[in-house]
């Protein structure tokens, strides 16, 4: 059985990432970086192998991968 996808939190993103807060949610709005799902009326969180993939090919990750 495979293990289920975590959710990481922004902090965890920006450390991964190496870039900005306003950097990534800029480049959500582009469609340059995978979105956040919404966890709470005030919390959000990303798949952590949607962040991972994006970081293994920064320049060719696109959003419909991510239905894969």
């Amino acid at each position: 059985m495979a293990e289920p996808d975590r959710i990481i939190r922004l902090k965890t993103v920006l450390e991964r990432t190496g870039l900005s807060r306003s950097t990534i949610y800029r480049k959500i709005r582009e469609g340059s970086f995978p979105a956040q799902l919404k966890l709470t009326v005030h919390g959000a969180g990303w798949h952590e192998s949607a962040v991972s993939r994006w970081i293994s090919n920064p320049a060719g990750w696109r959003p419909d991968q991510e239905a894969r």
